[in-house]
């Protein structure tokens, strides 16, 4: 199995508040957004680990992140439903077929960071460049629920905001706000994209400190809720 190795800039964006340091190694992102053109919602996380610790090149590629054992058995009661055989791997195209499948996108919240420790920590990540969500959202356009896979990932997108929130009124683990985003349409002129929510829910991460039944029953939550919005708009639509 190939897996690609992410590159290691020297350079930064010159409008970065980081672009006098150009000591740093700055990371970019390996993984490219996953947007099926159907999605009605859409997973936002950080960074990945450094490639050694991959098992595949995709999002979450830690064999011992468990957001694709949480995607089999909240989806089809099956934690090994994306794992390939007995290897300590998950089926990459798979994972992506289900994706595209039921409407589910998956864009990273941050383009370039620096690894302040080394390894995938969000509390030693640094962001160089958030994500430019004028270029994502357009293109998942039916996509109405954003939800984070953290604090960090939560951080960055309320940032985002013409008007960002307070860290105090940030929604915690298994909460929800709107997210009122404009986007800068081709006339230069602010517009809205959909009305958006956004929902925080658990690191999938095993260094976060909550057992995987209950990480389980937290994205099982979430997605009967979005089930349901989802039939409730389709009814409405017919």
């Amino acid at each position: 199995m190939t897996i690609k190795t992410p590159s290691i800039q020297k350079n930064i964006d010159t409008e970065s508040p980081l672009a006098e340091n150009s000591a740093v190694d700055v990371e970019t992102h390996p993984f490219e957004p996953v947007l099926p053109p159907n999605a009605t919602i859409m997973m936002m996380g950080t960074f990945p680990p450094t490639a050694d610790k991959w098992a595949m090149s995709f999002h979450y590629p830690n064999f011992y992140n468990d957001m694709w054992r949480i995607y089999g058995r909240v989806f089809l009661d099956d934690a090994d439903y994306f794992r390939v055989g007995d290897e300590k791997r998950f089926d990459p195209e798979h994972i992506r077929d289900f994706m595209f499948e039921r409407g589910i996108a998956s864009c990273p919240t941050v383009k370039q960071a620096i690894r302040e420790t080394g390894n995938a920590s969000d509390k030693n990540l640094t962001v160089v460049t958030p994500v430019d969500l004028d270029v994502i959202l357009p293109q998942v356009p039916k996509v109405e629920t954003l939800f984070t896979t953290g604090g960090k990932a939560t951080e960055v997108l309320l940032n985002l905001l013409s008007e960002p929130i307070a860290k105090s009124k940030h929604p915690k683990t298994n909460q929800s706000m709107d997210y009122p985003y404009q986007w800068q349409s081709t006339d230069n002129q602010k517009a809205d994209v959909n009305n958006l929510t956004l929902y925080r829910l658990p690191s999938t991460s095993r260094a976060y400190p909550l057992s995987l039944d209950k990480k389980v029953a937290a994205y099982k939550a979430f997605s009967k809720k979005w089930v349901s919005y989802k039939m409730e708009i389709e009814k409405w639509l017919h």
